[in-house]
């Protein structure tokens, strides 16, 4: 009995009467041992950033040197201004600007409805079209974006020039409603007790109402996570105002940032300075939204 007792708990019995090894002491850790591997990690990460910031502020000759010169001799923030003055960046910042703002607002009114239908709607072929929806994520820009250019230009000459190619509407159309949206203000709703809907739906509520009276308010989460990875995602996008826009007036910041690569020689400084300038909107979304994040990935399952 006394050898099962010591070997369910662990320690050592008085009646055996034998003393056993004393077990050790295990001294917390005020880190977790996946620390150890993050810090690093975070470090690798952040050597390209580091680079730009130092590369803003040194002379051209400086950026030219091999090794790369760690600490500029002189600091040099008139790269900044020169780059200011060199391309339109005011012209620039207002067309991303007005993207990003389009795209977001529009991804999280489209997105609200499509995901509340695929959510708590049910009709025919809802399964079928959900996974039609989700296969699109599957398919790489590279392989849809010659239909979508077709698609725009036909837009643009029967429909809405505005939203043809060499507009600004150009680079909104194709980005009004996205699949990563509907699936993740979908898996959101699902989290809502269905009491609540059903307690307004007896008080008289629309469907539409629900939405916006119950949903909507308490999605704010998921809301705002969504709001900051659209705006991070059209605010970085290159490829596709590459092919879609031309004329210098309709050019966002990644464009407006090729004036600083010539055909013979790259003015390092003055390109480093212009994406420093172009992070800025991005870190002050992202500050604002990171409470958020956790919030809603835990929520909508999407986390390891």
């Amino acid at each position: 009995m006394s050898t099962y007792t010591e070997a369910v708990s662990g320690a050592p019995s008085e009646a055996a009467g034998t003393a056993g090894p004393t077990p050790r002491r295990r001294w917390p850790l005020p880190f977790s041992p996946w620390h150890l591997v993050l810090i690093p990690t975070s470090f690798i990460l952040l050597i390209p950033l580091l680079w730009m910031l130092i590369t803003s502020f040194e002379t051209p000759s400086e950026a030219q040197q091999f090794p790369p010169v760690l600490i500029p001799s002189k600091i040099r923030p008139q790269n900044y201004v020169d780059a200011w003055n060199t391309a339109p960046f005011g012209h620039f910042f207002l067309n991303s600007i007005a993207v990003a703002l389009v795209v977001v607002v529009s991804n999280l009114i489209l997105c609200s409805f499509a995901g509340y239908a695929f959510a708590r709607l049910k009709f025919l072929g809802r399964g079928i079209l959900f996974i039609v929806v989700m296969a699109t994520l599957m398919v790489p820009f590279q392989v849809t974006m010659i239909p979508e250019f077709l698609i725009v230009k036909w837009f643009g000459d029967n429909i809405w020039a505005q939203l043809g190619i060499n507009h600004i509407g150009a680079l909104m159309l194709p980005n009004l409603a996205t699949a990563f949206g509907i699936f993740f203000l979908r898996q959101f709703f699902q989290t809502v007790p269905v009491e609540l809907e059903e307690a307004a739906r007896i008080d008289g509520t629309s469907r539409v109402g629900v939405v916006f009276k119950i949903l909507l308010p308490l999605s704010l989460p998921a809301l705002s996570t969504l709001a900051a990875l659209t705006f991070l995602t059209s605010w970085n996008d290159f490829l596709w105002p590459l092919i879609v826009i031309t004329a210098q007036n309709n050019m966002t910041v990644p464009l407006g940032l090729t004036y600083f690569q010539g055909t013979h020689a790259t003015q390092w400084t003055l390109l480093m300075a212009g994406n420093v300038m172009s992070l800025v909107p991005m870190v002050l979304v992202f500050f604002a939204a990171q409470r958020y994040f956790v919030r809603s990935v835990a929520a909508t399952g999407l986390k390891g």
